[in-house]
This record gives structure tokens, sequence and C-alpha cells, in this order.
């Protein structure tokens, strides 16, 4: 007997509130979609989620996170992009205990720069937008198609002396060039305050001072050619004179005591520059920045060899080298690159300028042990 079409509408709510009741329940596809490290960030409500992103380092503080020489196997950092520099756009990840062996960078360096899939709970983590009580990693392959500094360095590997040198230099010299005028915009950006998006650190004094107060006057910060322009004449073209590589900014007293001088241990107290000392014929910047110093040296001297129109430059073992091509001394810069390890606003300041300003970078930052092979 058919049924009256009346009772139809009732018969088929019947049938799905009966499904209800004996457990049918709708998709939780929606739920458990993997979202992006953007998404994650603007969703930090404690909720579960699955989040996918690229392994961008470690964070040690809340606005710090290094891509090297990684303290321990606790913590990564994610981001939508591997060449993220920004920690704003960076998401915290907790590695717990379960996932450590596999996902820690200490013991799987190997990771940065590639994709990976975490579920954790939507929560702050070093007071930083994070995913903590990590319940499962997938991935750890599918870098990003951008260039990785492991990548950059192909040529390189397994080479040692005056071949590494060598292949350094036909790798970094693929660069954009800058105008002197440029440069004072780029070091805004590679120099920034990290605790002060306004200022940038002065980098002998160690100051943090308005981006807005460069110039000529005193206590104005200008532009400090750490291997200085005399030292093989090609003052302030584009090429040696403009790589943001070398030029920091710096007070202006402060640059002008510095001079023209070479680098070595002792000397008189510098004024405005604490921990810095200066003689006759050297100067030596605060110690938390020899390191930084000496590495700048070695990217000069790979990178400009005579072959491009400049002179071939290079660190001796002498101070007093006037207009000739050389800074010294090399054996105190060796130590100093050695004491004073890359950090993070090293890191960092190499990765802005390879990613936005002139697409080369630092070997002897990312890899400070090519320093003893080149030069033994």
């Amino acid at each position: 007997m058919p049924v009256p079409r009346a009772v139809r509408p009732v018969l088929i709510i019947g049938l799905l509130l009966a499904l209800l009741a004996v457990g049918a329940t709708p998709s939780t596809a929606a739920t458990n979609a993997t979202i992006s490290v953007s998404t994650a960030l603007q969703t930090q409500n404690g909720s579960v989620a699955t989040v996918e992103g690229y392994v961008v380092g470690q964070p040690t503080a809340a606005n710090t996170v290094v891509r090297s020489n990684f303290p321990n196997d606790f913590a990564l950092a994610l981001a939508d992009s591997s060449s993220q520099t920004s920690t704003s756009s960076m998401l915290y990840v907790q590695i717990t205990a379960a996932f450590r062996a596999q996902y820690g960078l200490q013991s799987n360096p190997g990771l940065l720069g590639t994709k990976i899939t975490v579920t954790g709970k939507l929560a702050a983590y070093f007071s930083h937008g994070g995913l903590t009580n990590t319940t499962a990693f997938t991935g750890g392959g599918g870098s990003d198609p951008g260039p990785h500094p492991d990548d950059y360095y192909a040529n390189a590997e397994g080479k040692t002396g005056a071949a590494l040198k060598a292949a350094l230099h036909t790798i970094i010299s693929s660069q954009t060039k800058l105008s002197y005028d440029q440069v004072w915009t780029a070091l805004q950006s590679t120099d920034q305050d990290p605790a002060n998006s306004n200022n940038v650190i002065l980098l002998y004094s160690g100051r943090s001072q308005s981006k807005t107060t460069n110039g000529g006057n005193p206590n104005d910060w200008n532009r400090e050619h750490v291997w200085p322009q005399s030292h093989g004449g090609f003052g302030t073209t584009a090429g040696p004179g403009t790589d943001v590589h070398h030029l920091r900014p710096e007070d202006v007293s402060v640059n002008a005591a510095r001079g023209n001088l070479d680098f070595d241990n002792g000397g008189s107290t510098v004024a405005e520059c604490s921990g810095c000392a200066a003689d006759g014929d050297s100067f030596s910047p605060r110690a938390a920045v020899r390191g930084d110093v000496a590495r700048m040296i070695f990217y000069m001297a790979v990178r400009y060899d005579g072959g491009d129109g400049f002179a071939n430059l290079e660190p001796n073992n002498v101070v007093n080298n006037g207009s000739s091509p050389y800074v010294g001394k090399l054996s105190v810069l060796k130590a100093w690159s050695a004491a004073d390890p890359p950090d993070a606003f090293e890191q960092r300041r190499n990765q802005v300028i390879y990613d936005t300003w002139q697409h080369n970078r630092n070997p002897f930052i990312d890899h400070p042990e090519w320093v003893n092979s080149i030069w033994p």
C-alpha cells in the first residue's frame, strides 16, 4: 500500500533522528583539517590542531630563533616559507619527549628547511604564538623550492683550502649590487634592534639608536666600512664599497676613532664605545662582536679576489697596512672568530641580506669551520 505523501516528510525526519540515536555523527574532516602557520598564529585559543609548515630554526627566546648551533632537542619553529626570518611569522612548537630523537634539531639539523606536520594545542610557547603538548609529528621531507643554505653551498661540498675558497668565491659573487644611498635603507633592516623595531644596533658600541638619526652630526649613526675603503682603494663604488655584508651602522665619532685601523688586541679605551680599544695602528671592538668583525673580513677576502676590477683583498698578519689591500691581524681575527661564534643577530642579518638585498650569503656565518680550512 503506498505511503501517503503527507506522511513521507515525517518518516524521513524520524529516520534521521533514529540514525543519530544509534551514534551516527557528522563528518569530522573539517575539524581535523591541516592548517597553515599563519592560521595557527591567529587561532591561539587552546584548541587542538594539526599544522603544516617549514622548519626554520629553534626558538630560544620570545624574539630569538637560531638556525645553527642548536642547544637541545626541545623546540622548533615553523613558518609558511623556509626563507622566513621574521619571528612574528613563526609558530614555536614544543617537542615532547617521545619525538625529540626524530624531530629535535640538535639531533637532526638536516630538518632545517623541510616541511612537516605537527598536532598539538594552539597555545603560547616562549611567550609567543605556539603549539604545545604535541601528540604527532609527520614529514621531514619536501623542502621548499626556494634556495636553502645547504643547497647554496652544494658546489663547495667536500672541498678544502684554496679549492674551497675558489668555490665559495664563485658562489657568493652572484649578488645584487647596491648603491651607496641604498645602504642607508638596507642597514635599517639588516641591523634592526630585535627588541625595538624603530632602532638599529650600532656595531662597535652596541648602542640601540633610532633608525632616523642617521647622518653626519655628532651622535648620529653613519655607514662604517669594516674593511676600510682605503685598504684597496675601492671607496664607495658599487661592489666592495657598498657591500652590506661588511657595512654596519656606527656612531659618527666611534667610526672616526676606528678610521682605517687594522684589528688587533690592546690599546686605550675608546670614548662612547664600552669594551673597545685603539692605539696608533689597531682597533679592538667589544668582545660580543669580535667574531662578527672577523667573519666580515673573511667574507670580503673571498668575495673580492681581484677578478672583477677591484683589488685582491686578503687578511695578513701585520698592522699598519695603510692603502694596501690587506687587513690584519689574521691570527687575531681567527681567534676572535673561534671565541665569538655566530649568534642569532648575526644569523638573522645574513638571512635578511640574502632574502631582501644582495641575494648572497656570508659563508663563514653558515659554516664558521671553513675559516681554518682556508687559513690554516
